[in-house]
């Protein structure tokens, strides 16, 4: 693979309070360059929700109401967090739902691509039997000595996910072979499909 042919991409992740839709309490966005995760470029920013952090939620990120009283509510970061993203392709696992949750508080962005981790891992891990973050982090063993915070932090997970992607990307010659295997269909950056040629 060659990563100089990629476009600008960001590796993503948010967690939120627990509440259905989720207020957001933490986002990261990692770039990758030349192969790398580039943390000196990187994103993250914690918020204080409208609604209060749930115990279950503040069990699985340790983001507890306390820690996020003093943070600035969505309003205050929102445009500094659509400036980082701007119009790069995203990467995230399982990215329907980081997608469907930056889109809900980001109304007017608009990610050029969408790559989902745990759709490309089923492509290129065929045998496996689980495809959380957790099962491809046992397989692959990367390096995450330099991935800040813990496991379900955002700034975690988008270090961990943008290696995973780095690793996986080596079975693929081109972009557009990864394209074709990671990006979800009806998501930005989903090949058009091909059009049945028609006598009219």
């Amino acid at each position: 693979m060659n990563f100089s042919s990629w476009p600008t991409l960001l590796v993503v992740d948010v967690e939120g309070n627990g509440c259905n839709p989720p207020d957001l309490v933490e986002v990261a966005a990692l770039p990758v360059l030349d192969g790398q995760p580039d943390k000196s470029t990187a994103g993250a920013w914690l918020t204080k929700p409208n609604r209060p952090v749930t115990p279950f939620a503040a069990r699985v990120h340790g983001l507890t109401n306390q820690m996020l009283d003093d943070k600035p509510g969505w309003e205050e970061i929102k445009d500094a967090v659509h400036a980082c993203l701007g119009t790069a392709w995203i990467a995230a696992h399982n990215a329907h739902v980081d997608y469907r949750v930056l889109s809900a508080h980001l109304p007017q962005w608009q990610p050029a691509g969408v790559i989902d981790t745990l759709r490309l891992a089923k492509a290129t891990y065929r045998d496996l039997h689980r495809y959380s973050l957790d099962a491809l982090i046992e397989h692959e063993t990367p390096d995450l000595s330099q991935a800040p915070a813990h496991r379900h932090r955002a700034t975690f997970d988008a270090y961990a996910t943008a290696q995973l992607l780095i690793a996986m990307a080596s079975h693929y010659e081109s972009w557009e072979q990864l394209v074709a295997a990671a990006v979800p269909p009806g998501l930005p950056g989903s090949p058009e499909p091909e059009q049945e040629p028609t006598l009219w």
